[in-house]
């Protein structure tokens, strides 16, 4: 079985549906699968990547690096030839994917990442004869979480293939007394601003407490301590030496890669009680109102101040964060794969 793997988005720029599509060749590669990944950018990593500028649009209080040139669709058509499945991902994204869809010939399988803003979901309920039109072609259809999968509710029939890491590449402790991780852009939609908010309370109550926040970089602030970003093995070593990982996301998140990592990690995680961030956490974080920076100082407190509380939710974390392992992850879509394949097969012969 031959399959490329179609992402949407500039890989040579970090994000989310990168990271994972990325990481999926790899996993579909080390379970015997041959694999490629196909998408916009210059260097990139192994793969067909399509030359060419992307252009950034803010979409859903984040940025996304798409290209747009419509001279794309030829390029992604020379592609694919010869792969046996074409898995797309973010099927209705312009250009990449949607020309993928586009492609006559592979089975399709095709996954949805995002927790679309109000416009989009109501571009897709008025436009759904439309948008069934675009997605005829796709055998089979996935979502990242239920959040994700929300927005094609009665569109389409999809199951829940979730994003994953490798849990065994994260070392557990030992941990720092007292030290708090963030792990995120500085962007809104990450919500620094609110545990920085919460930070001078914490430290009144708990003056021992240090904050590390990791993909950052702010002023000076006492008791924090700003990495911007650092490398894999760093970012994973930080959130092993965590006591508490904190992600006070105020919304529009579809899953929560970094509450995974950290419950990989077997930090005790406190997390705005959002449903992407409620469905990666399975009840094992400690949850609190989005963008309440009293809230969620209060949380971080109280841990802080029982530490054998926050290490038993750690443990119970890194249990849970086993259900996302990249193996098993990868094991679900060569299922989705065989039975796209075998849907293509039925309707060549009906």
């Amino acid at each position: 079985m031959r399959v490329a793997v179609v992402c949407p988005y500039d890989l040579d720029i970090p994000g989310g549906v990168q990271d994972q599509t990325i990481r999926l060749v790899r996993w579909l590669e080390t379970a015997g699968i041959e694999a490629s990944l196909i998408g916009p950018g210059g260097d990139g990593p192994r793969g067909e990547v399509l030359p060419g500028q992307t252009t950034v649009l803010a979409i859903n209080r984040s940025l996304a690096p798409v290209r747009l040139d419509p001279r794309v669709m030829s390029a992604v058509r020379r592609a694919l030839a010869g792969f046996d499945v074409v898995h797309v991902h973010e099927p209705l994204v312009p250009m990449v994917s949607i020309a993928a869809l586009a492609v006559s010939g592979p089975a399709k399988v095709a996954t949805f990442h995002a927790d679309p803003p109000v416009w989009v979901r109501r571009l897709y309920r008025y436009g759904r004869p439309a948008i069934r039109q675009a997605l005829r072609g796709v055998h089979v259809f996935t979502a990242v979480s239920p959040v994700a999968g929300s927005a094609i509710d009665g569109m389409v029939e999809y199951r829940i293939i979730p994003n994953g890491v490798d849990i065994d590449d994260y070392p557990t402790g030992p941990t720092v007394r007292h030290r708090v991780t963030f792990l995120g852009r500085d962007d809104p939609r990450k919500g620094l601003s609110v545990i920085l908010e919460a930070w001078p309370r914490i430290r009144a109550a708990v003056p021992e407490a240090e904050l590390h926040v990791i993909g950052a970089d702010r002023a000076e602030m006492a008791g924090v301590t700003f990495l911007d970003r650092v490398a894999e093995e760093e970012k994973r070593r930080e959130l092993a030496a965590s006591e508490i990982h904190v992600a006070p996301n105020p919304g529009a998140e579809s899953f929560g890669v970094v509450v995974l990592e950290a419950m990989a990690a077997g930090s005790a995680v406190v997390a705005s009680a959002i449903p992407a961030f409620e469905y990666v956490s399975g009840g094992v974080a400690l949850m609190v109102t989005p963008g309440d920076a009293m809230g969620l100082g209060s949380a971080v407190i109280e841990l802080l101040q029982d530490p054998a509380r926050a290490r038993s939710m750690g443990e119970v974390a890194r249990q849970r964060s086993m259900d996302f392992d990249g193996a098993g992850v990868a094991a679900r879509y060569i299922e989705a794969y065989e039975h796209a394949l075998a849907l293509r097969g039925h309707a060549a012969g009906s």
